[in-house]
C-alpha cells in the first residue's frame, strides 16, 4: 500500500500545541520534500550569464552584511 499524503490547515493558534502533541505520541515525523523544479531556457540563459560575470569578476558579488546593512532600518 502506497503512503497518501495529505494536507490539512490549522489555525494559528492551535497549531503549535497540536504538533506537540503529536510529536509526543509519536504521530509525526519530519521530512525534507526535494522538489525538482525545472527552469526555462531563458531562465538558464540569465543564470549562466550571472555564473559567468561572477567567474570574470569575482568582486562582483556583494557581502551579505554589506546588503543587509543597507535595507536595516535607523
Amino acid at each position: 500500500m502506497a503512503d497518501t499524503t495529505l494536507h490539512i490547515r490549522i489555525k494559528k493558534e492551535y497549531a503549535a500545541a497540536l504538533i506537540e502533541d503529536l510529536i509526543k505520541v509519536q504521530a509525526v515525523e519530519a521530512v525534507e520534500e526535494e522538489e525538482v523544479i525545472e527552469l526555462t531556457s531563458r531562465q538558464k540563459e540569465a543564470l549562466d550569464k550571472e555564473l559567468a560575470a561572477i567567474a570574470a569578476n569575482p568582486a562582483y558579488l556583494q557581502k551579505w552584511d554589506d546588503v543587509k546593512s543597507r535595507f536595516k532600518k535607523p
